[in-house]
């Protein structure tokens, strides 16, 4: 079970830290885990934002790069998302996604507003 967190709302230029918790996960388990956080706005499809693997390769979205930063906390079984000069297109639900054996599953999502 994945718990997200740390959405909310913002101005235009600030920051936000999203975290997600694999809390009923075994430690070991997680380390295996490759993690990512998608968004999705009113009206579009889901879409990658950022996301890192088992062995610590990290991908972003083109539109993010620069700007957010992923990063997994396997003691902690934790991934966060540090999102800085955050813009209103950035505005969206933003879900993680836990893969394990070809296995998705995802979080319950948290809403991030970008005031212009």
């Amino acid at each position: 079970q994945l718990q997200a967190s740390g959405g909310g709302l913002v101005q235009a230029g600030g920051s936000l830290r999203l975290a997600c918790a694999a809390s009923r996960t075994i430690t070991s388990t997680f380390w295996s885990m490759d993690m990512g956080w998608y968004r999705q706005a009113p009206g579009k499809q889901r879409t990658l934002v950022a996301s890192i693997s088992s062995g610590g390769d990290i991908n972003y979205a083109d539109s993010v790069k620069g700007r957010f930063t992923i990063s997994k906390d396997n003691s902690r079984k934790t991934v966060r998302l540090q999102m800085n000069s955050l813009k209103p297109e950035d505005t969206a639900v933003y879900y993680c996604k836990a893969t394990l054996n070809h296995q998705d599953s995802w979080g319950q999502g948290t809403l991030v507003t970008v005031s212009s």
